[in-house]
């Protein structure tokens, strides 16, 4: 892989940390932008990580030890135009890895200013970057992370971005119609729409990853630094839901799928998403193009990660139950979900392995902030509804425990 210089916004995420360091061991410059946002609303939640992070500075400390190249991660915020766009013209990337985004749900829908904040930021940000990138870095490859929620549950199946009806003899080639759960997946179907714009109007280079769920406490390779870790969140905003599962079986709470359980999606191991997001930085489009990849490993039910979990989890002598709650949203419990992910696939992409082995390693990992996890388990319940009339939701038939 030939060295690269990668800017990432939104470095001190769960995804972005880990990235800047895997990237980094695969030799290449690194720099960066964050506002530290994810910090600040999960406090404000009253949540924390259940695996303990650094704070910006240790973390740069760290990086400075670990590593040899230089790196260049500021705290700053996409909405500022002019300080992106300076420090774009400064660093000439010829990557960008768009990860700044508000990647929540159920925070965009707790009220009006949530739900507002949410798209100012998503959908301005990602504007920003498009004309800081056009007027300043115009060849580099934008990877930006979209969602597998942007589809939403259609009925049919779903082709990796694009389908081409027909109409009086002549083939379009149209976005594949979307379907967003919420005001946050909507802000993303915005930001794709004004993506594939840009790349057609300017001429600009993107890569839209669709991914779907993600979960796990680590990748390979990294170093036992603790100041090297990952965030790993459990609340009902950020908290994934197999990081929420492992979370509650660690603690022994009973697992809570929403509903049903039916609803499908596709899920991704951490250390996973580090490859594929290698593999698509490695093999940037044509200018002018933009590719859409649909990004994960397989589709699960709900009720099949639940079991998933409850069955690893008594391997480690954790006995948890499963207890479905009343579902706060608003999406269908069954429905047909068949996904393509062919370009992933020919890039090069081959699981890490199963499910099943990510998990185990999640509940040693989470093991030792059994206390930390237990002192906040009231989170690990949802309040927040799709219908505004948020309070605390009861399970189907009694009421949750803890």
């Amino acid at each position: 892989m030939p060295e690269r210089s990668i800017f990432i916004a939104g470095f001190d995420g769960y995804l972005g940390w880990p990235l800047t360091q895997h990237l980094l061991q695969c030799g290449h410059v690194v720099a960066g932008l964050d506002a530290m946002l994810r910090r600040d609303q999960v406090a404000e939640l009253g949540a924390c990580s259940a695996i303990p992070i650094a704070s910006p500075q240790e973390r740069m400390a760290a990086l400075g030890e670990h590593f040899h190249q230089a790196t260049d991660l500021r705290t700053g915020n996409m909405l500022d135009f002019a300080t992106l766009r300076a420090f774009l013209e400064e660093f000439q990337p010829d990557t960008v890895v768009h990860l700044a985004e508000i990647p929540s749900a159920a925070w965009s829908m707790i009220d009006q200013a949530h739900s507002s904040f949410t798209q100012h930021n998503n959908v301005i940000g990602t504007l920003n970057l498009l004309w800081a990138m056009h007027e300043v870095c115009p060849e580099a490859h934008l990877v930006k992370l979209g969602t597998m929620g942007e589809y939403g549950t259609p009925a049919m199946p779903i082709p990796e971005g694009f389908f081409e009806p027909e109409f009086r003899g002549r083939r379009d080639r149209l976005p594949f119609p979307r379907q967003a759960g919420s005001f946050y997946h909507w802000s993303k179907v915005h930001d794709s729409n004004n993506t594939m714009f840009a790349c057609r109007l300017w001429g600009l280079r993107s890569t839209d990853i669709m991914q779907g769920v993600v979960f796990g406490t680590g990748i390979d390779g990294q170093a036992e630094d603790p100041r090297l870790k990952t965030r790993l969140d459990f609340d009902q905003c950020f908290g994934t839901v197999v990081n929420r599962f492992c979370c509650q079986a660690v603690i022994g709470h009973p697992l809570t799928p929403y509903g049903e359980g039916g609803q499908k999606r596709g899920f991704l191991p951490l250390r996973d998403v580090m490859q594929c997001l290698s593999l698509v930085i490695d093999s940037p489009p044509e200018a002018g193009d933009y590719r859409v990849i649909n990004q994960f490993d397989a589709c699960y039910t709900v009720n099949e990660i639940a079991s998933m979990v409850r069955q690893v989890a008594a391997g480690e002598g954790m006995e948890v139950d499963i207890l479905p709650l009343e579902n706060p949203r608003l999406e269908s419990t069954y429905h047909e979900y068949q996904p393509d992910r062919e370009k992933l696939s020919a890039l090069g992409y081959r699981p890490s392995g199963s499910p099943r082995r990510e998990i185990r390693l999640m509940l040693e990992d989470l093991s030792p902030y059994r206390e930390r996890i237990e002192a906040r388990a009231k989170l690990l319940l949802p309040d927040i509804r799709w219908d505004g009339q948020h309070r605390r939701l009861r399970a189907l038939g009694r009421e949750a425990a803890g």
